[in-house]
């Protein structure tokens, strides 16, 4: 019986054949934030005015049934936008 000899394969140089170039992958990267970020920012803007239209409801109810004055709610309103900046 003949003996089989192992042939070793020339390596590539560097880097291995159909790898995609880096600048390809943080393109779909970026394109794929891009998208969640938008998608977030469509989410918000349909939030964002229900949520004040309940706030504004509550506000009314406690006025309404005298749980805080209106200048509990303005002074409210006054510490909510420190806290922002």
């Amino acid at each position: 019986m003949s003996v089989k000899r192992i042939v070793q394969r020339k390596r590539a140089q560097g880097r291995s054949v159909g790898r995609a170039k880096k600048g390809a992958v943080t393109k779909r990267v970026d394109s794929r934030l891009s998208r969640r970020v938008e998608d977030l920012r469509e989410q918000v803007d349909v939030v964002l005015p229900e949520m004040t239209a309940r706030i504004a409801a509550l506000e009314h109810l406690m006025l309404e049934k005298q749980l805080c004055t209106r200048k509990d709610l303005v002074d409210a309103r006054q510490f909510v936008r420190m806290q922002e900046i």
